[in-house]
């Protein structure tokens, strides 16, 4: 019994050593192979206003995790529009897009054609704004949604002449895009913008 002892020793020793010897060669393989692929996601190249999206303006970058709603590709074809600003490196999701944008419960998106270009280059998504509509010369125009925030800014098509106008999105009751719709077929539309807080 005394002579085993020496033995059963050894043995379990050799065995701990085979196990640790074991241990160091898979945490060795481990270390050593080819790393999973992470998810690859469009981040913003620079910082962006809301507005158009153009796919020059992003490239991919992977994120572990993505985050949610992650937008992986930008088709050149489809025009999408921003709905708010973002800063350089921020992965775009689908809550940026306006198609995704959730407006407050009962307004909807109202695209406003306003009548002086140089009026609506001084608007920025997130601008305050009423709509003024005059319908004959000499009679004081009348105001349409007061205190509309601009969703965003399309840009210009090249194939429209500026005597068109500029096309602006705002944030409007049901009832308020009705009263702009026949405003925009029946009268002159001009902008009185609300100063910022602060």
């Amino acid at each position: 019994m005394i002579r085993s002892w020496p033995a059963r020793y050894g043995r379990r020793r050799r065995l701990v050593a085979a196990a640790f010897a074991a241990l160091s060669v898979l945490a060795a393989f481990l270390a050593t192979r080819p790393a999973a692929s992470a998810p690859t996601v469009l981040v913003a190249a620079r910082d962006l206003a809301a507005g158009p999206l153009d796919p020059a303006d992003f490239h991919p970058a992977a994120l572990v995790p993505p985050p949610a709603g992650a937008v992986r590709t930008i088709s050149p074809s489809a025009s999408q529009t921003l709905a708010a600003p973002m800063r350089r490196g921020e992965p775009l999701t689908d809550a940026r897009l306006l198609s995704s944008y959730r407006l407050p419960p009962g307004l909807v998106a109202t695209p406003v054609r306003i009548s002086d270009p140089a009026a609506a280059a001084l608007l920025s998504p997130g601008s305050t704004i009423t709509l003024l509509a005059s319908y004959a010369e000499g009679v004081p125009a009348r105001q349409i949604a007061p205190d509309s925030q601009v969703l965003t800014i399309p840009r210009a098509s090249s194939s429209l002449p500026s005597s068109n106008g500029s096309l602006i999105v705002l944030a409007t009751t049901i009832t308020q895009a009705a009263e702009l719709a026949t405003a925009q077929a029946h009268a002159r539309l001009s902008i009185a913008i609300k100063p910022n807080p602060g």
